[in-house]
């Protein structure tokens, strides 16, 4: 669900597969939410009762970090919600480790903005349209407009997005939204927030919900008008391709992901349990891991299209796409309308 490369240079990303290191992890602190959203990559919204404890979590975040991470991502669950967010952020900050926040925005108080702003941490909050009645329909949840708006202001308020306190807006492109995106796309752009938008990955809610789905052509055709947006508007320049705008998805050759629970995955789509770190060092599920191998050197073991496609050397499409669609992780990525299939017409 985030950008990479934002801040990993291509040099910094085939010096850590060269040499078998991390530079960033995924993880939740706990699968609680309070938030239904009908895209979800996670079916259940409470926690489980064998989720890792405060040190747990803070052994794997040290494990990380002796694998070369500089940066920890914190998915939820909603993690505003999470009891020792605070003093797990502290604990974040006293590594010296960057912090990237994934939000709801509804526990986002004036004092917890604080609290970020002091640490720096980069915070991205949840946002799929600026009307009320749509936002709260893909949230599942009643209100959740205005939860997000009062996270805007209490963010603002602790001096984001500026002096070096990144702010974006997460939003995944749907049937419900997609209209209003590049409208979207201008106003976080002339407010400093950095847009960070994605084709949905078909996995879970998404997958129950088809009434969210978008075809290639749309999604084509909204790619190139963003990347004419930004480039005439804003003097940004990039390349339209899937799953990310603006942007390429290529954190299968520098992260993974550990879940509440323990358990070591490529990442939030390709959902194949690689270990739990509760019964092996990080260090090994990742290094003795064929799926983590086979991902790192995807130009040789990628399938179809997205072998041959001549973007292949710095794309491989949405690995969760293809994993939740195909079964298969190596496949051609279904939702990419530079292939043939096309979900919106049971592709």
């Amino acid at each position: 669900m985030q950008l990479y490369n934002l801040e990993f240079s291509d040099d910094e990303i085939r010096e850590a597969v060269a040499a078998g290191r991390l530079l960033s992890m995924e993880i939740e602190f706990s699968r609680a939410c309070n938030f239904r959203c009908a895209y979800c990559y996670l079916e259940g919204r409470t926690a489980a009762a064998d989720e890792l404890s405060q040190d747990e979590i803070q052994d794997v975040i040290l494990q990380a970090q002796g694998l070369g991470a500089r940066k920890i991502i914190i998915l939820g669950g909603e993690p505003t919600i999470y009891p020792q967010l605070v003093p797990m952020l502290r604990f974040l900050g006293r590594q010296g480790l960057e912090i990237e926040l994934f939000t709801n925005g509804s526990g986002v108080t004036g004092e917890l903005s604080e609290v970020l702003a002091e640490e720096r941490v980069r915070v991205v909050v949840k946002m799929n349209s600026r009307q009320a009645a749509i936002q709260d329909r893909l949230a599942g949840t009643r209100g959740a407009f205005a939860h997000i708006r009062q996270a805007l202001d209490h963010l603002g308020r602790a001096g984001y997005p500026t002096g070096g306190r990144f702010l974006a807006v997460s939003t995944v492109i749907c049937r419900q939204n997609i209209d209003e995106l590049p409208g979207l796309w201008q106003w976080l752009r002339r407010q400093g927030i950095e847009p960070y938008f994605e084709i949905l990955t078909p996995q879970a809610n998404a997958r129950h919900n088809s009434w969210l789905t978008v075809g290639g052509d749309e999604l084509k055709a909204l790619f190139f008008r963003l990347a004419a947006i930004d480039r005439e508007e804003f003097g940004r320049v990039w390349e339209p391709q899937p799953p990310l705008v603006g942007n390429r998805c290529m954190r299968h050759l520098v992260s993974c992901l550990v879940t509440a629970q323990g358990q070591v995955m490529p990442c939030v789509g390709v959902t194949i349990p690689l270990g739990n770190v509760r019964q092996r060092p990080l260090a090994d599920i990742v290094h003795g891991s064929e799926v983590i191998a086979n991902l790192k050197n995807y130009r040789q073991t990628i399938k179809g299209p997205c072998r041959t496609c001549d973007k292949s050397s710095d794309c491989y499409g949405c690995r969760g796409a293809a994993y939740q669609l195909t079964g298969d992780y190596l496949a051609s990525d279904p939702t990419c309308w530079c292939n043939s299939l096309d979900p919106a017409n049971g592709g």
